[in-house]
């Protein structure tokens, strides 16, 4: 009988605090940011870099599309869809981002609704080629309404045309690290892009173990959490590095399907405004949360805004 209740507490012990925890990888902006570097050598090096690091890592990621990074006065690029279609060969899911990015708090739901439909006219050819359909749609700014009404229109259109939002949980500012990073890499000064290649990965550890203490306030465990990168120079050149600490955090990695098999995205928001911020603030802010409930979130070195300013 000891031997058993020994065993029963093990068990329970490892379910309690030895929990795999699980992220999903999605990559905004795509096909690629360059930050103004038109080279295609360039452009196609970074998206063999990003795509191998992924699948090295055997990370099921998915990438969110601006259409209008694909098409030029002739119409679509062909260089640039065959960036989509080289990720979309190793694997990798892609989503609707919109065709320029815009605000939605600052465009009618109308024109909002227009940008959602021609984002998708290249995708749904380069999927359905591949006898699959586009599924996810992300915000960009991650703006999905700062009012009811507009919010409510703006879901009921998205359902209406097929698609699941895509939410984001480890939310972050590896754009300002990108910026920063592809500064000094145009300087040549390697010296500060391994400074800020090692700062993003200590900052990105600490958002990850930041966003889980705000899950287990909310849920009482770790949910399965949504990170948010964008397909950058630094992002190619540390994937591998943000793979090795997510596994150093015992997480596995896992599709967008399954991260929404949670039924943590099953709740409700109430809560509408400006900012663009992580579905687990949101639930947080919808529950009442206030002031000592966001303390302590990691925030972006001094330097690293000042470079990308």
């Amino acid at each position: 009988m000891k031997t058993f209740v020994f065993l029963f507490i093990l068990l329970w012990a490892s379910l309690s605090f030895g929990q795999q925890k699980q992220v999903c990888f999605s990559i905004d902006d795509m096909p690629v940011v360059s930050y103004g570097i038109s080279d295609t050598c360039f452009q196609k090096d970074l998206i063999a870099k990003l795509v191998l690091s992924l699948k090295n890592n055997n990370i099921p990621a998915i990438g969110f599309v601006n259409e209008k990074k694909m098409r030029d006065e002739n119409g679509p690029i062909p260089f640039q869809i065959g960036l989509l279609n080289e990720w979309l060969d190793n694997g990798l899911e892609l989503g609707n981002h919109t065709y320029s990015h815009p605000d939605y708090n600052e465009v009618s739901f109308t024109d909002y609704k227009q940008e959602i439909i021609n984002g998708e006219t290249v995708l749904k050819e380069i999927l359905g080629s591949r006898g699959k359909s586009l599924k996810y749609f992300r915000h960009p700014f991650l703006h999905v309404g700062n009012s009811k009404a507009k919010a409510d229109s703006l879901s009921e259109f998205l359902s209406a045309q097929g698609y699941t939002v895509a939410p984001v949980t480890i939310d972050n500012d590896d754009y300002l690290f990108a910026v920063a990073y592809k500064r000094a890499m145009v300087n040549n000064d390697t010296t500060l892009m391994l400074q800020i290649g090692h700062d993003y990965i200590e900052y990105m550890e600490k958002k990850a173990k930041y966003y889980e203490k705000q899950s287990q306030a909310l849920f009482g465990r770790n949910i399965n959490q949504i990170l948010l990168i964008h397909a950058s120079s630094l992002n190619s050149d540390y994937v591998d590095s943000l793979a090795v600490m997510f596994r150093k955090n015992d997480y596995a990695f896992i599709s967008m399907d399954e991260a929404l098999a949670d039924n943590a995205y099953k709740t409700e928001v109430t809560v509408y405004g400006n900012l663009g911020i992580s579905w687990l603030d949101r639930w947080a802010l919808s529950q009442g949360k206030k002031g000592d409930f966001f303390k302590d979130e990691p925030v972006t070195p001094d330097y690293i805004k000042k470079l990308a300013e």
